[in-house]
């Protein structure tokens, strides 16, 4: 119990002391020269873009993926416009169908929780103090979310009716599914010193293997615990294999073997003794809920990308 709770308090110290180096790294960012003055970029419609307002983007963007502060400076200002370009023209919609860009408070609510987790923060207070730093109110943060959901509501409202799914297929799809691969394995792990002793070991390896089999070499130049069994792992499911060796053991003809995997502390070669088929326990129903909502979200995504660049065309986006 000690050491869960000292492996739970570090997590969370790393976390923190990754988001104030985040946070340095955001305060310092600049767009070269959009960010030595402030000054408006475009006009949508009557709504003007600023070089701050682009800035302040890409903060919001790094907030909620850390990952695009990896990118070159002019991929980050095209990914930063284009981004609240499309902030703007939702809003412009969006506005058409609803008086206000606001959401229930308890929708909200969960929406916060889902960031909360994100940033491994603990409360809505915590969560504040934090885009405070970068210099954002939970109000405008807030704003950022409620157009993103009132967006998605807009869209399925317009278009589920328009969404079709085969159910008859995906249930075809999960049945097929629910055969699983069994393998019957044999392993060879050896270890090395360097480069050189790699290609001679590895060259005894195959060589005692071509000559009295694959059991006889895990005998003698195995170090695995299943070396006294010629290297036998027996029936092993496919679930229970990483699927980068999964994959490469489905490759294999019975009697083959594969080319040596690196593992930690050395090498693995497998060998594949027999396959066979095996039904697993999978409930249909709940299988086939999972992909009506994986199918029917793709279809809402392929219309909300339609009518966005409908309603594109009639927005006037000068470029100042």
């Amino acid at each position: 119990m000690l050491i869960k709770n000292f492996i739970e308090k570090m997590t969370f110290l790393n976390k923190k002391i990754s988001f104030i180096i985040f946070i340095f790294f955001l305060l310092n960012i600049s767009f070269s020269s959009y960010s030595l003055e402030n000054k408006i970029i475009f006009k949508i419609n009557n709504e003007i873009i600023t070089s701050f307002d682009i800035t302040r983007e890409f903060k919001y963007l790094a907030l909620i993926n850390p990952k695009v502060i990896n990118l070159e400076k002019n991929e980050i200002f095209e990914i930063s416009k284009n981004s609240i370009i499309r902030e703007k023209i939702k809003k412009i919609e969006i506005l058409k169908h609803v008086k206000e860009i606001k959401l229930e408070e308890e929708f909200m609510g969960r929406l916060l929780n889902q960031n909360f987790h994100k940033l491994g923060v603990k409360n809505k207070n915590e969560f504040k103090s934090k885009i405070n730093e970068l210099g954002f109110t939970i109000n405008e943060f807030e704003e950022k979310l409620s157009v993103e959901a009132l967006w998605n509501q807009l869209i399925y409202e317009k278009y589920i009716s328009k969404v079709k799914i085969d159910k008859i297929k995906l249930e075809k799809e999960i049945n097929l599914n629910k055969k699983q691969s069994v393998f019957h394995l044999s392993e060879i792990v050896f270890n090395v010193e360097n480069k050189k002793n790699y290609t001679d070991k590895l060259a005894m390896i195959n060589n005692e293997i071509k000559k009295k089999g694959f059991e006889n070499a895990a005998l003698i130049y195995s170090v695995s615990e299943t070396k006294s069994l010629g290297g036998d792992l027996g029936w092993i499911e496919e679930n229970s294999i990483n699927k980068d060796l999964a994959n490469k053991i489905k490759n294999l003809k019975t009697g083959e073997v594969t080319q040596p995997i690196v593992i930690p502390g050395g090498f693995l070669i497998l060998k594949l003794k027999d396959t066979r088929e095996k039904i697993i326990s999978i409930d249909v129903n709940d299988e086939l809920n999972k992909l009506i909502k994986i199918k029917t979200n793709q279809q809402l995504n392929q219309f909300s990308n339609i009518y966005f660049n409908k309603i594109k065309k009639n927005i006037k986006i000068d470029k100042i």
